[in-house]
């Protein structure tokens, strides 16, 4: 197999995903790798044999449901704004920002694959979302809103969002997470707002459900 590049993977997302709405975001399709698909069963060896890195943006992941969940919801927190969905992975929240009537809605994430996974999976919910692929932890395009799913997975990481989030709090942009009880989710300085119950895939998690919060960053 010829190696992937993020502009050869069209037909590879399409051949191993189904168009499919996460359990807790039924408004939304994506393409998921479910049980039917082998993809995140595939070695590390194998993912890299064919150029591809781990494949987050094949899954819903469980702060991103609950976060899209919420901004479903409660659009008022997009509504006319401008949103960045950071670390988007399949584009859930910036999807569900654009349907709750965001102005303008940026989904960044450092995987050059998830350009390719985002334009499949707006272009199937009729939705415009523009793709931001440098890291841009540090940054302030002026953005109203903030929207993080299960971003508080790594100690390291955690330790430069902080910083980034408080900054971005102070010049008055609004700050929201999905955690579904990640281990460095900050201890303070957090509003919860919402609680969800949602299904998850066993072979990503160690339960079948995880309990997620929506917090703000107060």
């Amino acid at each position: 197999m010829t190696a992937l590049t993020p502009h050869s993977a069209r037909q590879f997302i399409l051949d191993n995903t189904a168009l499919m709405a996460p359990p807790h975001v039924p408004e939304v399709l994506l393409h998921l790798a479910d049980e039917a698909h082998d993809l995140w069963q595939r070695t590390e060896d194998e993912l890299v044999e064919i150029g591809l890195p781990p494949p987050f943006w094949a899954f819903a992941w469980a702060g991103g449901q609950g976060l899209a969940r919420y901004v479903m919801d409660n659009p008022g927190t997009v509504r006319g704004k401008r949103v960045l969905d950071f670390a988007s992975g399949s584009g859930l929240v910036a999807i569900a920002a654009a349907k709750a009537g965001a102005a303008g809605v940026i989904a960044a994430d450092i995987d050059p694959f998830c350009a390719t996974a985002i334009g499949l999976n707006s272009e199937a919910n009729g939705v415009a979302i523009a793709f931001l692929g440098t890291d841009c932890i540090g940054t302030d395009a002026g953005w109203d809103v903030v929207l993080a799913g299960d971003v508080f997975y790594d100690k390291p990481f955690a330790d430069r969002l902080m910083p980034w989030f408080a900054t971005l709090k102070a010049r008055g942009a609004e700050i929201f997470v999905g955690d579904p009880g990640r281990s460095y989710l900050p201890k303070s300085g957090l509003e919860p707002l919402a609680v969800y119950e949602v299904d998850v895939t066993r072979a990503l998690e160690d339960s079948l459900v995880k309990r997620t919060t929506v917090w703000r960053f107060a």
